[in-house]
């Protein structure tokens, strides 16, 4: 007589997608906004990649200069699906002598990596945003579930490879309570530290388009391909890109006054 062999019932939870975890992540972030008067994707994305796909591949960050109720820059770094976030008022320094604070905010989805527009008042974050820099990162001592550590522990260190800065930071927790963690962030002493650049100050252009805030602004949110852009971008403008072509390295810019 055949025999049949039954299948023991799957764990709650065991069969869920490997995107349900970063879609947990992101509640409070879809929580807070309207999509149907913002532009910001939603990270429901057809496109999204999911978080396990991308194991091997180098790790992404992302800083975005925002003028909402006050001037900030939003420092973003991607670890198991989402872009882990802080909100830093006066953005990142060169300077290792310089400790800046870092409001930690909610968790946003990977494709805020490429959102550059304008947030209508009214929404959560109102206001103009730009790609300040982006660009790849790892752990500091190469082991991911160093980043999830740090997390926890309120010690994190990693090294970037940008357009704008590079190199190790660290961000450090020094409150643990309240809606927003607070944490201090800044630059480890290596080549790429540099006492005497205002980084903030000197670049202050999208690594994307080119385009200040004001023209950003002006764009009313739009955010168009990055080859229509470019077609509307005046006659005589480079982009950033191309402006980087033979500029000094990074770490050796020349002071400002």
């Amino acid at each position: 007589m055949a025999t049949t062999t039954r299948r023991k019932p799957a764990k709650k939870g065991a069969r869920a997608s490997s995107g349900a975890a970063p879609r947990r992540k992101l509640a409070e972030y879809r929580r807070k906004r309207d999509f149907t008067r913002t532009a910001e994707p939603s990270g429901n994305e057809r496109n999204a990649t999911p978080a396990r796909s991308r194991a091997a591949k180098p790790l992404r960050f992302v800083i975005q200069k925002h003028d909402a109720s006050s001037l900030h820059y939003d420092l973003r770094l991607e670890l198991d699906g989402v872009m882990k976030s802080w909100a830093v008022p006066r953005g990142p320094s060169l300077d290792p002598s310089v400790k800046r604070l870092a409001m930690e905010v909610e968790d946003h989805p990977v494709s805020y990596n490429t959102f550059e527009g304008t947030i209508p008042q009214g929404q959560y974050g109102g206001g103009t945003v730009m790609l300040w820099d982006r660009g790849t990162y790892r752990p500091a001592d190469g082991k991911i579930q160093s980043l999830r550590d740090g997390l926890k522990d309120g010690h994190l260190s990693f090294i970037v490879r940008g357009k704008r800065i590079r190199g190790e930071f660290t961000l450090i927790r020094t409150t643990h309570g309240g809606t927003k963690p607070r944490w201090l962030l800044f630059k480890r002493t290596d080549r790429y530290a540099d006492p005497a650049t205002d980084v903030t100050a000197e670049e202050t252009t999208s690594v994307e388009t080119g385009r200040t805030m004001a023209e950003i602004a002006r764009d009313d949110g739009e955010t168009a391909p990055a080859a229509e852009r470019a077609r509307k971008r005046p006659a005589g403008r480079q982009s950033a890109a191309k402006r980087s072509i033979g500029k000094r390295p990074i770490g050796k810019r020349r002071a400002t006054k």
